[in-house]
C-alpha cells in the first residue's frame, strides 16, 4: 500500500471490504482492532459524518465494520429491545437505544463504540445527542455472534470497564449463557450471580425478572 495518504485512501476504497481488511492488516501489523477493517486514518468528524450510520465503529483512527448479523443474533436483540421498551413505557425511568448509535467514552477519546443496546436512565448525567451519547450508558448489552467473540468478551469488556459503564451484559447464544457484570468500588467488573431460579436482579431497573427469564428461555 502506498505511503501517500490520499492515494492509499483511494486504493482502499476501490477494494471489496474483505480485501481492504487483508491489505490494512498486512501493512499495519498485528496490533489492530478485532473485526473487519475498512478504512484507516479516519478523523472523528469523518467517522461521524460518513461511517457511524453504517454499523461501523471507530478505533484509534481505524473504521471497523460490524459483521453481518445472524438470524439468532437479530432475534435476540429485537426481543430484548421490545421487552426493555415495554418496561420503560410502564416505568418512565429512561430509554433503551439500539444500534447504530454511538457511545463515546471520555477514557477513550479515539474510540467510538456501538453497543447492540444501550440503557440510558433519566438520572444519567451525560449528554445524550441525536446520534451519540457523550459518556457511559447505565447498561451496555452485547449479543455475541460469530466473529465478535473476541471483541465483546475482550476489547469491549476492558473499554466499558475502564470507561465507567456501571453494568455490562453479554448475551452469548454461541455458549448458551448470559453474563452480567457490575462495577465494584474499585472500578472493576465483577460477575453477578443469578438466583436459584436463574434470575439476575439489577439495581438499575426494578423488577426485571420477566425480561431476564424470557432471555434465558430463548438461550435454552
Amino acid at each position: 500500500m502506498t505511503t501517500n495518504p490520499l492515494a492509499a485512501a483511494q486504493q482502499l476504497r476501490a477494494l471489496p471490504p474483505e480485501e481492504r481488511d487483508i491489505l490494512i492488516r498486512a501493512h499495519y501489523g498485528e496490533e489492530l482492532p478485532a473485526g473487519l477493517l475498512i478504512a484507516v486514518d479516519v478523523s472523528l468528524e469523518d467517522y461521524m459524518a460518513h461511517y457511524a450510520a453504517e454499523h461501523c465503529e471507530w478505533v484509534e483512527g481505524f473504521v471497523v465494520k460490524m459483521s453481518p448479523a445472524e438470524l439468532r443474533h437479530n432475534d435476540l436483540i429485537y426481543f430484548l429491545h421490545l421487552l426493555l421498551r415495554a418496561h420503560f413505557s410502564l416505568r418512565l425511568l429512561g430509554r433503551v437505544i439500539g444500534q447504530p448509535f454511538v457511545m463515546r467514552l471520555p477514557a477513550f477519546p479515539r474510540r467510538c463504540r456501538q453497543p447492540d443496546l444501550l440503557v440510558v436512565l433519566n438520572t444519567n448525567p451525560h449528554e445524550l445527542k441525536e446520534t451519540y451519547l457523550s459518556g457511559p450508558a447505565d447498561i451496555c448489552i452485547e449479543v455475541v455472534s460469530e466473529g465478535r467473540t473476541e471483541r465483546d468478551h475482550g476489547e469491549k469488556f476492558r473499554e466499558y470497564e475502564k470507561g465507567g459503564v456501571p453494568e455490562y451484559w453479554i448475551i452469548d447464544p454461541i455458549r448458551r449463557e448470559s453474563r452480567f457484570y457490575r462495577l465494584n468500588s474499585e472500578g472493576l467488573y465483577t460477575r453477578q450471580s443469578e438466583d436459584a431460579n436463574g434470575h439476575y436482579r439489577t439495581p438499575a431497573l426494578p423488577s426485571p425478572d420477566a425480561v431476564l427469564e424470557a432471555v434465558n428461555k430463548m438461550l435454552a
